[in-house]
């Protein structure tokens, strides 16, 4: 069975930073990209940040520069790092992961809670 599990949401202040966390098990991770999606209230589903290679990523372009994604395969974890935290980075962050070669296994986690207001 296979499971991503977020943790690290949160409410920051503007100008703030939080680092959301993503377990997966029940999935070989070196085999999946591995990335961060977001949805606000009343908007779409939305790129975060992703891994599409081994060593490569790919951004938002709203969070350049102040988000950064990373990963840990002994812990089977993806990261990701916010800084400078604005109040329209509030949304639900979902983890995902999709096989680098097989696009129908395709998974999402339940979601954490960002909130940045002052």
């Amino acid at each position: 069975q296979v499971q991503l599990v977020e943790s690290g949401g949160g409410l920051v202040q503007p100008g703030g930073s939080l680092r959301l966390s993503c377990a997966a098990s029940g999935i070989i991770f070196s085999a999946y990209h591995m990335g961060w999606y977001r949805q606000a209230p009343g908007k779409q589903r939305e790129l975060v940040a992703r891994f599409t290679s081994a060593l490569s990523t790919d951004y938002s372009e709203s969070v350049k520069g102040r988000f950064t994604i990373s990963r840990d395969s002994a812990k089977n974890t993806v990261y990701l790092q916010m800084n400078s935290l604005k109040p329209e980075d509030t949304a639900v962050y979902y983890c995902n992961a999709v096989h680098r070669l097989l696009g129908q296994r395709n998974y999402w986690g339940q979601g954490t809670q960002v909130t940045v207001s002052s």
